[in-house]
């Protein structure tokens, strides 16, 4: 009998494969890590075989775990990391490592870019600046650099991609993917021969475009063996992590706004329209469901800026959370809460690797500004996490002005801590709603995706249901008037740093 779905998270740190029940219950979760390669300052890769490993891996693991016979299972589905560029020969055998989202060594084919179509016709076009973060740009550093390797290539893919063409044999993409390559006609929903041809890139390159719910194959013999399902199970397309995200957070229908907090970080929201901005600070992906958009903000180091301060400035706090047995997020979160909000003036710009969203700056750098020699560790902690908070407002406030936001569902790792929340009500003047599923909810999306395909879910405003709030975070308005000074002053040092960031950029240290 039918029971389960199966749903694989293919993020930037592991796989995580959860098990859900046709009521969109969750059964069980495991992750598999794989590791991330810096062959170069700017280079970011993953190993495609090190995602297969850790999809075939979980799936063993995951339905032992829960006890479930692969016979259980009515469908597969993915969500995966997003912007990447994987170059397979004919065979499916990956030509190369995948260069993933957070590579950003494709500057001066952003600049070819910009010149051959102009930045307002491309964000016309794509719903996206033309950028090195995605995967066009990327396609072309390996055209110009590996030309050999360019000229076997036979597919560009996504990490999702990869693993649907491992289990079916079907080289796809769905539409919400498809947006993260600066190649789509955002509103026709199709490849954009304008783009392909002002850069010379061959449509047979490009996979076949989907919806997420469409079912794209079944699992075949070969890895139905190595991933322990059964032969002939449903695969579902799924789409990308935030198109995924967006649906895990019940953020399905127009004028729901959602926010994940992790090592990177993003504010989105549903929308029937391309919301477009004047200054191009945001972009939109597709939705799983096609009749809607994701308008989004994403900011790079985020969950990776508190990551960074608790590995390099918190050592004590690590000797002493193993003693403990705590995370050594618990004990930097008391020093937090004997701070006071404001961090006693300090400010932390989190661009420890550039920026998107919203400043669209690979130059900056991060920054403390504001210290005295009575700054503690506390308000150190305090001015990273208000740091992000202000950065994300930014992004906030465009889609605010827009259409006003009531309230901002949290998801994402982040979400588990309830000082960081605070601290972002209190910055954005909003009251923060909390889901049953937090870390999960980019799977969920995934999930639904499969319920969808396979009949069992009416619609994706399903997951609203299947995902609903158990929690609230309330502003404090005593804290809004030092919270709004400090944002301006935040915004005026991110501008007069910029010079400063340009000129450690020609340094090249």
């Amino acid at each position: 009998m039918k029971a389960y779905l199966l749903a694989h998270d293919l993020g930037t740190s592991g796989n995580k494969a959860t098990l859900y029940d046709l009521q969109g219950r969750l059964r069980a979760s495991v992750l598999h890590e794989y590791p991330t390669y810096y062959p170069r300052p700017g280079f970011v890769e993953q190993e495609p075989q090190d995602w297969w490993d850790a999809v075939c891996g979980s799936t063993r693991e995951l339905l032992e775990k829960a006890g479930a016979s692969p016979a259980e299972i009515a469908a597969v589905s993915f969500s995966g990391q997003m912007m990447g560029c994987l170059l397979v020969d004919g065979s499916g055998q990956p030509l190369r490592r995948s260069i993933i989202w957070a590579d950003t060594r494709s500057v001066r084919q952003e600049e070819r870019m910009l010149r051959a179509i102009g930045a307002e016709r491309g964000y016309r076009i794509t719903g996206h600046r033309l950028s090195a973060s995605y995967g066009a740009a990327k396609l072309l550093w390996i055209r110009d650099n590996e030309p050999e390797l360019f000229a076997r290539a036979y597919k560009m893919l996504n990490a999702k991609d990869y693993m649907v063409a491992r289990l079916t044999g079907r080289y796809v993409t769905d539409y919400s993917d498809a947006s993260g390559t600066n190649l789509l006609d955002l509103r026709a929903k199709d490849w954009s021969g304008e783009i392909l041809s002002a850069l010379g890139i061959p449509r047979s390159l490009l996979p076949e475009l989907h919806a997420s719910a469409d079912q794209v194959g079944t699992v075949l013999p070969e890895a139905a063996e190595q991933t322990g399902l059964l032969s002939g199970t449903p695969v579902i397309l799924g789409g990308g992590d935030g198109s995924c995200a967006c649906v895990g957070a019940g953020v399905a229908q127009e004028g729901k706004t959602y926010h994940v907090l992790g090592s990177s970080s993003w504010i989105s929201t549903a929308s029937a329209q391309p919301i477009a901005d004047p200054e191009m600070r945001t972009f939109n992906w597709v939705h799983l469901d096609p009749t809607l958009y994701t308008p989004c903000g994403t900011m790079q180091a985020a969950g990776m800026s508190f990551q960074w301060f608790r590995n390099t400035l918190c050592g004590e706090e690590l000797l002493r959370a193993r003693e403990l047995e705590v995370t050594a997020y618990r004990l930097i979160d008391q020093a937090i809460e004997a701070s006071q909000p404001g961090a006693g003036g300090v400010l932390y710009l989190p661009y420890l690797l550039g920026e998107r969203s919203p400043r669209w700056n690979f130059n900056a750098r991060g920054a403390f500004v504001g210290l005295r020699a009575d700054t503690g560790k506390g308000e150190m902690a305090r001015a990273v996490l208000e740091g992000v908070g202000y950065n994300l407002k930014v992004i906030l406030d465009i889609f605010d002005t827009r259409e006003p936001i009531d309230r901002v569902t949290v998801i994402g790792g982040g979400a588990k801590g309830r000082v960081w929340l605070q601290i972002l009500a209190d910055i954005w003047q909003k009251p923060l709603s909390v889901p049953r599923y937090r870390e999960e909810a980019t799977s969920m999306g995934a999930a639904v995706c499969a319920g969808v395909g396979i009949g069992a879910f009416s619609g994706f405003a399903e997951a609203a249901r299947l995902n609903p709030p158990e929690e609230e975070l309330l502003p404090r308005p005593e804290y809004a008037q030092r919270y709004r000074e400090l944002y301006r002053l935040f915004n005026q040092a991110y501008d007069q740093l910029c010079a400063v960031y340009d000129g450690l950029a020609r340094l090249e240290l």
